[in-house]
Formats: structure tokens, sequence, C-alpha cells
């Protein structure tokens, strides 16, 4: 696990005045560490070993010189510093929010930028040729500056829908102003105190009213408001909170962690079409291994993915185990290609799950899934990748008991395997889109969450078993397969069938052949 150690001076603008001065009325509720907490949840201490959790002392605001935390214009996306200065130009407040504004501080490429402003949508929609209002309940803007779309949403939306809006029913100290309750409301909307910071690009200062600068020196996720109360408000929170921690690689608080286990079960409650897009945010940009293990560790796989979970109880994977498989492996070596700015397209890891599934359910020869994947790459000449896999004499990696000990294959029956295992994988993929299939995934552990969710829609399901159509005897008419190992990463994101092809055997190549591989039966 990576640990941050932020060694910046942060330089003072305003004298620090706690939370409590903006809205006096709010209380915190919290809950005592050695009651909420679980044994499985020690792990998710701070790194000190105390209840940081407890709300009795509010955060300290600070304001901050962007600049004493090495963050520079060049770090903003182009497109993103278009709208910045559209805005800026007529007169707008402008702010960079969010996750963008912590992935800056910790010198990581953003996924993207959001931005706030003082101007209403109307008059962000009327800066931009190319540019539109969507959503009912919290409307936002979509700016579109060539290929890239930038969100921007107003202080006053986001007033109108905030839950928690204190400005007028507290008092307000001498030390603070209208402006410091105005941004202050608004990062009290934020899931986590690390994504509710707030960056004005123009005056170099980054505000912090929640004390996310401490929990990214602690390297930690905890929730704005009490996590039990923030999770219940928006379920979703639950996915993001897993998948934040995994990609940065941060412990969770107590609280937190105790809360995102206990109320796990909500995530049943989101819309397929959100399940989806966190779970692609989870295995598409880097972080998929990682996010395994936590979505595993909060008992929250078995919801979303039953049947890798049900494959986790039966290979004997404990909640917290720090020892790999296959599955993982797998995904620890597409992670190796993939970045937040370098993403694949949804089609990738779902056929990497269908490829494994098929062997979980029937080993197969190393030989067999090497020639598979090279047909794959080259466009479904199995004869040819037959040819060149009896010529390979790697050994494999012999602790996956999805892999069984080689044996001397003639070139019929290797093509032969080949293609009944062209269709596992196919079929495969098809349990994994069949709802009646799903539920039955975790049958045999009755103590586990019952889930039939199947959150893969018909587009997906069909782009995943496109990628190995190409299997036949006779090569694809017309399918040119890429020469050199270099990734496109913006026709892999747009799932370009001959990138996706061309990246899906280097990651099942990279589990089964890798270069120092495990001898362990």
């Amino acid at each position: 696990m990576a640990v941050l150690t932020l060694s910046f001076a942060c330089r003072s603008h305003f004298s620090v005045r706690p939370l409590f001065y903006c809205f006096s009325k709010v209380r915190f509720n919290t809950v005592s560490a050695a009651a909420a907490v679980e044994t499985a949840d020690e792990k998710y201490s701070d790194h000190h070993g105390k209840d940081s959790d407890k709300t009795s002392k509010a955060p300290e605001w600070k304001k901050l010189n962007s600049k004493d935390l090495g963050i520079t214009s060049s770090m903003i996306s182009k497109p993103t510093r278009q709208v910045l200065n559209g805005l800026k130009s007529k007169g707008h407040d402008v702010y960079l929010v969010g996750g963008c504004v912590r992935d800056l501080i910790l010198k990581r490429t953003p996924k993207d930028f959001d931005i706030l402003t003082s101007a209403e949508l109307i008059e962000v929609a009327r800066s931009f040729s190319r540019c539109e209002i969507v959503g009912r309940r919290f409307p936002i803007c979509h700016v579109h500056i060539g290929n890239d779309m930038i969100e921007v949403s107003s202080f006053s939306t986001s007033a109108r829908n905030s839950p928690r809006n204190m400005r007028t029913e507290s008092g307000k100290s001498s030390g603070s102003s209208d402006e410091d309750c105005i941004r202050l409301n608004n990062c009290l909307q934020r899931d986590f105190t690390i994504n509710g910071l707030m960056y004005d690009p123009y005056a170099k200062i980054i505000y912090d009213y929640l004390g996310g600068i401490e929990d990214l020196r602690k390297a930690k996720v905890r929730t704005v408001f009490h996590a039990g109360t923030s999770f219940q408000e928006d379920c979703a929170r639950i996915l993001r909170g897993t998948r934040i921690a995994a990609r940065l690689g941060f412990t969770i608080s107590k609280e937190t962690a105790h809360f995102l286990k206990n109320l796990s079960f909500l995530v049943q409650r989101l819309h397929r079409g959100r399940i989806l897009m966190e779970v692609n945010y989870m295995l598409a940009y880097g972080s998929a291994e990682a996010s395994l293990r936590l979505l595993w560790r909060f008992g929250i796989l078995e919801i979303l993915l039953p049947i890798q979970a049900a494959y986790l109880v039966h290979s004997g994977f404990k909640r917290r185990d720090k020892k790999s498989n296959m599955l993982l492996s797998l995904f620890a070596n597409l992670d190796k290609l993939l970045a937040p700015d370098r993403p694949c397209h949804s089609s990738l890891w779902l056929a990497i799950l269908a490829l494994h599934k098929a062997l979980a359910d029937q080993p197969r020869y190393p030989a067999v899934v090497a020639a598979f994947s090279l047909a794959v790459h080259n466009g479904g000449d199995v004869q040819e990748a037959v040819n060149i896999t009896r010529k390979i004499t790697k050994p494999h990696d012999r602790s996956f008991f999805e892999l069984l000990e080689p044996e001397k294959l003639d070139s019929q029956t290797l093509l032969d395997e080949v293609m009944d295992f062209d269709v596992a994988i196919k079929e495969a993929l098809g349990q994994m889109t069949d709802a009646r299939f799903v539920s039955k995934a975790m049958a045999a552990y009755p103590q586990a969450p019952s889930s039939n969710m199947v959150f893969i829609p018909l587009g997906l399901y069909l782009d995943a078993r496109r990628i190995f159509e190409c299997i036949k005897e006779n090569a694809q008419k017309g399918f040119v397969p890429k020469q050199d190992s270099k990734i496109d990463y913006t026709s892999l994101s747009s799932g370009d069938l001959a990138e996706v092809r061309h990246v899906f055997p280097r990651v099942v190549f990279d589990t089964v052949f890798p270069l120092n591989p495990s001898q362990e039966l």
C-alpha cells in the first residue's frame, strides 16, 4: 500500500476558523470506535491507531498557496483551461473542485476536471458554442471542447439542491466571509473529505474547510459527515469510496469502513447503468486488482459479481488475504497497461472475466490458452496460432489450478481444444449476463447475500462477444493484426476491435507465462 507523505509548507492566508463558526447549529452524529468497528475492520484505522472519526474537534479551515503544493497551470488540461478562461473573462468566479484537486496535490493525473462557477447554468450555456444543460434533479453543464467534455456546475444550483444549506440558519464569525460560507456549503455536499477541496487557479489558492489536506497526509478515505448517514443519503458513495481507496492505495477510516461493510447491501438500489459506470471506473482505469480485493473484503463483490465471489470462496481466498490467484493476476497485468488517463473499453475487462470463468469451470492446458489468445490477436487464424504455440518453451505459472500440467499435444488435438475453449468462453459470457444463472452462483454459500444482479447491457455483451467471433480455422478476411507493441489508447478506450484484440493476449500471456513464474503446485 502506498503511503503518502506531504512535506510542503502550508502558508496560511487567513486566521484558521473552526467549522462551527459558519453553522453553529450543525451537530455531527458519531459512534464510538469500540462499538462500531469489528475486528475485520481493524486495518482501516488511521496509521497511528487513533479513532480520528470522532468529531469533538471540528477541522480547521485552511487557505493554502497552490504553489507551495507544487501545482502549476500546466497540470490542468488545455480544454479545462479554455473553459476556465471563458468564464473568468466574463467576470465569473471559477474553481476546480472534487477529485481533480486531490489528484493535482498528489501529483497524479486526474481522470477528469470538474469546474464550479458563480455563473448561472444558462450563462454557462451561452458562453460556449457546444454546451448543453443535463440532469433534472442536479443539473450541470456539459461543455464540449474538441473531443473533450468538461462538467461545469453552478453555486446557485448546488445551493438549491443541498440538503445541508447552512447559510440561513446559522450565524457567522468576524473571521469568516459570505464567500467562505458559500464555498463551505458546496464542500459540505462532497462525499469524502479528500474530495472536498476547492482550487482557485487564478488566485492560486486551495480552500480546505473539511480537513481534506490532513486526510491526504494520513492517506485516508473518510466521509464528510457520519458514514452511516452519508451512505444512506447516497449509496453510490459506497462504490466511490472503495474505488478511491483502491486507486490511491489509501486506508479507510474505521467508521467509514464499518459502514461500507454493513451497508453494502444498499448498492442494490442503484440503477444498473450507474453500477456499470462505477464498476468500469474500478476495472478499466488501472486499479482493477486493488478494487476487486476491496470489493471482496467489504462483502460487495458477492452483490456485484457473485460468480467471481463464488470463485474466491471456492478457492479458499480469505477476506484479508494478501496472496494472489489467477483472477487477480489477470487484472494486475491489465492494470500495468492502463492509467486514469489511459483507460480501456469495458468490453476488454468483461472478456477477461469470461475467459477466467471458463478456465475456473474447466482447467485447460497452458498451450490451449496461449493458442486461443494468439488466434484472437491475429484475427482468428487458429492454425497459425497453433503452429506458433507449439514453439513456446517458456514455463507457465504452476500456482494456478486453472492451468493443467502441460502435455505434448499434436496440432489437430490442440486446434480442437482451442475451438472448444472458444465455445466455453462464449458460454461463460452468456452466463454472466443471465440473471437466473447469476442468482445461483452463491447458492452453495447460504450465509452470503443473494444477488441476481446483471448490470451488463446487451450492447456491452455483444461488444465482448465480438472480440472472440473471429475464432475459426481460417483467418478473418480483411483483418490485419497489429505488428508493434505500442498501444493506441484512444482506440482502446473506444473499443476498436484491433486494439482490444491486441491488448487481450498481452494480458493473458503475461499472466500464464510471467517473467518469474511460480513453480508451486
